[in-house]
């Protein structure tokens, strides 16, 4: 019974998006000229709902602006972004506070002596990072593409936008949704808070600000709020901010670093038991598993069989967001990979239908338009 109301519950919203079919192409002014709104709630938006990762960072440099605007082009239903702070403050848009990889900085010499070792929630990084910058530094920077040697058309990009702030990503989102005639859904990570916190840059106190000021902050707010610590979405909800938060999950075996910090023994794996997702749900409205913990891959790396996570997830009134879907055959599990060649693409289509089968309430992809291609085709099945 409770698979046949979530495949109804599929099949209601499948066919409100496909009833959309300009927009899941990504023709701009669609809704506006249809005069909608878009969902007034994330229990409205589709389901499976595409998360554009990063923006489309399988077409452009991640969190840049032309990450951002092509993956709300192609139809992406949310789109996230990951933030961290700089020196002074201020939030900005980057997968990690290590910027080596995604920016120009090391072939800046009026940056050389800013390079470094840090041990960020235990481990060793070496490199440049967002909380030796001021603001104002970090914009003479220009984003990268982070794996040139996988995604070598999108080294084109290089140096064309810069790292933008949390504030400005704010600001798009409200010249899109006026242009567009609706709301602009983001999913919103807070990197490392513990990390940030115990160098007093603080990240939930920074994000509930900015919010609040764009009016971001209520129950029916268009933004989910993620991280890897569960702490990190509890003081966000104690900072008044009701939008709807995720628990992002980790390999089985990782602590959160919060419960490293604070000594709570439990392991991902604990999270993941029905005791765990009860545990969640007092304070939060999903979980964004890691997709193997959706359907698990043998030893050679082929999907197997669906966990019980969707079920128990939903059994204790959780969405499931699981990342994170890319179409080249290096991220696709063995069976769905096509040829030798590790940058080529996949049968990313057939993979996105095993996980939608499995009850997913929506995927993190790096490849937007590919994710709803295939949320368009399953829907019809």
């Amino acid at each position: 019974m409770e698979q046949e109301q979530q495949l109804g519950r599929r099949a209601l919203l499948g066919a409100a998006a496909l009833g959309t079919g300009a927009m899941v192409l990504g023709a701009a002014g669609t809704a506006e000229a249809a005069g909608h709104s878009g969902p007034a709630s994330y229990k409205e938006l589709p389901v499976p709902t595409v998360v554009g990762h990063r923006g489309a960072c399988g077409y452009r440099p991640e969190h840049t602006l032309g990450s951002y605007q092509l993956a709300l082009d192609m139809g992406a239903d949310v789109i996230e972004q990951d933030l961290v702070p700089t020196k002074d403050g201020h939030l900005v848009c980057r997968h990690e506070n290590d910027i080596t990889a995604t920016t120009d900085v090391a072939d800046r010499p009026e940056f050389a002596g800013r390079k470094t070792t840090k041990t960020v929630d235990g481990a060793a990084h070496t490199g440049w990072f967002t909380e030796d910058f001021t603001l104002a530094e970090l914009k003479t920077l220009r984003a990268k593409e982070r794996i040139p040697d996988v995604r070598q058309r999108n080294t084109l990009y290089d140096g064309v936008w810069q790292v933008p702030t949390f504030e400005e990503v704010l600001k798009w989102a409200e010249r899109e949704g006026r242009a567009r005639g609706r709301r602009i859904w983001l999913h919103i990570e807070t990197k490392h808070p513990t990390y940030f916190r115990k160098l007093g840059l603080g990240l939930e106190e920074r994000l509930a600000k900015l919010l609040r000021r764009y009016g971001r902050d209520a129950a029916d707010s268009p933004n989910f709020l993620q991280s890897f610590e569960p702490s990190s979405i509890q003081r966000l909800g104690k900072l008044g901010v009701r939008c709807p938060k995720v628990v992002l999950l980790d390999e089985p075996a990782v602590k959160p670093w919060d419960f490293v910090e604070s000594g709570d023994p439990r392991t991902t794996a604990d999270l993941l038991k029905p005791e765990g997702l009860k545990w969640i749900a007092g304070f939060a409205q999903g979980i964004g598993p890691w997709l193997p913990q959706v359907i698990a891959q043998d030893d050679k790396g082929k999907l197997g069989e669906p966990t019980t996570l969707v079920r128990d997830a939903h059994a204790a009134g959780l969405l499931v967001h699981p990342y994170t879907m890319r179409n080249e055959n290096s991220f696709l599990p063995l069976d769905f990979r096509v040829g030798d060649d590790p940058a080529a693409y996949g049968n990313a289509l057939g993979a996105l239908k095993a996980y939608f089968a499995t009850g997913i309430d929506g995927i993190f992809s790096d490849n937007p338009d590919t994710a709803l291609l295939a949320r368009q085709a399953f829907l019809r099945s």
